[in-house]
Order: C-alpha cells, then structure tokens, then sequence
C-alpha cells in the first residue's frame, strides 16, 4: 500500500486494479461507486448505496447518480444537474480541486463514464475510470471493504470551467432538419432499439439520420476497454464528421462511446443528455427503424 502523498495524478482515462491498488491510502485519492442497480422497472438508485454496503473497494464512496447527482427539477432521469448542486454533491464525496479522482461501476462501465463525463463538463481532468470496473477488481484479488463510508474531510474548493460536454433537444432536432449534415449523429444502444424491436417510452427505433454504435461493441466480453487500435477501427466510421452527438435512452451509454473516442484522440464529442427519454416523450418527433 502506497503510502500517504500530497500530489497524485490518475495516468490517463483509464487506470487498471492493479493501480489503483498501488495507491489506496494516498492523499485526497477519491474513489466513487457510481453503479446504479437494476431493480424490477429498471435502473434504481436506491438500491446502490445498499450494494455499495454490502462490497465495495475500501476508501470508495457511493455516488448517487439518480439522486443527489441528477436535476430534480428535469422530468427526465439522471439529467446533468445545474452547477449550484453538482458542486456541492460532489464536495461531499470529497471531489475538490487537488483530488485525484477514480470511478467505477458494476455494469459496462456506463455509470463510471457516466460520472467521468459530469466532471468534464465542469472542467474537473484528474479523474479516470477502472477499466472493467467492480469485476476486474475482484478478479485481481483486489482487497473488499463493506459497511459505511469513512468521514469524509471538511468541504474543499472545487471550481468550474465549464465546456461542450451536452447538447439539448435543439441540437438534435437541427441535426434531423438537415442543418448540421457535416457532424455525426450517433445511437449507442444496443442495435434492437435502433432498430425498433425494443422500445422506449412505448416507441421504437432511432432518431432519424443517426447511426448505431452500441456501447458494448467497444468493450471486450471482460468489460474493458478494446485496445486503441480495435477502437478506431470499430469507429471508423466517424472520421470524417467535423463533430460527434451521441445519444441513448437517458444519456448514460452513450459516454461509453464518447470515452472511447477520447481514448483515440477525438475530442469534439457532445452527449444529448436527454437523449430518447426526452425525444420520445412527444410522439410528434420522428423515429426510423431501418438499418
């Protein structure tokens, strides 16, 4: 176990167990569980600080993305809240400026990147994922702590610098109406919602002009990341667009491409927060289900 140090930087995007291991016990390390569990009608939030109890990686904090870290004003699920809020929450898992912060989850990552891609909206850059989350952790051998979280220190400063991390309904609707023909729109659910044999909110299919990139396709049968070079092969299809929208049911796998990008150096890469939650929620918005 490494001991306590002042300075700690994550090495990239993506850390492994072994790590992560090395460094439990340093200084303003911050490790967040951002799983959200699925319970009988889908994801629940209230179900992941109880998981969190029963097995988690010692120092980790549960962070809850369906509660203190979504908007309780939006009518749809985990919508980025406004920064008067996030700051806060984020304080109190012990997020602030001089922390080195690692995310992982239980579940394709998605959570994790959900989270990573939150703190880049702010501006916040020493943060990565586990690749491969909880399961890679346990099949390291790494140490399982339960129970409740240690006290968390007196709030520090976390600033914002706020960048282009989401895009709203406007965006998408430009981009169906033909007026952003250069960029790329993008479906990262799996290819039976795209192409309509599974539904959300009672329809089917996907936004029209839009392409499928499942999120699972860029993660091996592990859970972690593909090496760069299958990365770019399997986006490939993306060279040439002069910007990315990504989307899903309710913004959450769609990061897992938008992080995958990143990790092959594109950058101009916007999630639609709303994604079809909010899109299908008026049935005057057109879906297509060919492809």
């Amino acid at each position: 176990m490494l001991q306590p140090s002042s300075i700690l930087s994550v090495p990239g995007r993506l850390v492994d167990a072994a790590w992560l291991a090395g460094h439990i016990g340093a200084t303003d390390l911050v490790v967040l569980d951002a799983t959200v569990p699925y319970g009988p009608h889908g994801p629940d939030g209230r179900l992941g600080l109880a998981r969190w109890r029963e097995a988690h990686i010692p120092g980790s904090r549960h962070a809850d993305l369906q509660g203190s870290l979504s908007d309780p004003a939006s009518a749809f699920s985990f919508t980025f809240p406004p920064t008067e809020k996030l700051v806060p929450a984020l304080r109190e898992l012990g997020v602030h400026d001089g922390a080195a912060v690692v995310v992982y989850d239980d579940f394709l990552n998605m959570w994790a990147t959900r989270l990573w891609w939150m703190l880049r909206a702010i501006g916040f850059t020493n943060v990565a994922v586990l690749d491969g989350g909880w399961k890679a952790w346990v099949r390291a051998g790494g140490p399982i702590a339960s129970g409740a979280a240690h006290a968390v220190p007196p709030a520090r400063p976390l600033s914002v610098r706020s960048r282009a991390s989401f895009v709203g309904l406007d965006a998408v609707q430009a981009h169906v109406a033909g007026q952003r023909q250069s960029e790329a729109l993008v479906c990262a659910l799996p290819r039976e919602y795209f192409t309509g044999v599974e539904t959300i909110g009672g329809r089917g299919g996907h936004i029209p002009g839009s392409i499928s990139i499942p999120a699972a396709s860029l993660l091996d049968a592990e859970g972690r990341f593909l090496p760069k070079d299958e990365l770019r092969a399997r986006l490939s299809r993306l060279d040439d667009a002069s910007s990315i929208t990504l989307y899903c049911g309710g913004g959450i796998s769609a990061t897992v491409v938008a992080f995958a990008l990143g990790l092959i150096g594109r950058e101009d890469v916007a999630v639609y927060d709303g994604s079809l939650e909010e899109w299908n929620a008026d049935s005057s918005r057109p879906l297509a289900v060919e492809g």
